[in-house]
């Protein structure tokens, strides 16, 4: 009986320190921009700058415009002749400027859902957290009262 009170003491005083050391913490944007960019005035221009060129380039109307743009050489590699500059075609003009935007336009996408999903876990987490909380003043309160009803019997 000893042995289970120390146990349930030791549990307790974890159960009392654990769960109000850690809060729960979410991580935004605008933290990490500065900290990608810098938090200062150029810092800020880069990221908005960053962020404007990527919102236009990563679309797939960007990635029909550059297929146009690449199909404008194409006549003058296929006039050339050469299977090398055919290749240089294909290679330069045809999948760079294409497969640039939908590249952005594929990890938007992810990053899009990646966002959603880590929202989802925070909240989730901040609740669980919350809970925790909870019932650990759920049990020092049965602790207390443990301890009361421990008194009453010894007297």
């Amino acid at each position: 009986m000893a042995e289970s009170s120390a146990i349930h003491e030791q549990a307790m005083q974890t159960a009392r320190t654990a769960p109000t050391q850690h809060v729960p913490r979410h991580v935004r944007k605008q933290e990490i921009t500065a900290k990608v960019h810098g938090a200062g005035p150029v810092g800020r221009f880069n990221a908005w700058l960053a962020l404007k060129v990527t919102r236009v380039v990563g679309t797939m109307y960007c990635a029909y415009v550059f297929a146009m743009l690449a199909f404008v050489a194409l006549p003058a590699a296929l006039k050339d002749g050469h299977l090398t500059v055919l290749i240089n075609w294909i290679s330069s003009n045809f999948l760079q400027l294409i497969l640039l935007p939908i590249i952005i336009v594929g990890q938007n996408v992810i990053s899009t859902a990646q966002d959603a999903r880590a929202e989802a876990d925070h909240e989730t987490l901040t609740a669980l957290h919350n809970m925790n909380v909870t019932q650990l003043k759920i049990l020092e309160q049965q602790s207390q009262i443990l301890d009361l009803l421990k008194q009453k019997a010894g007297s």
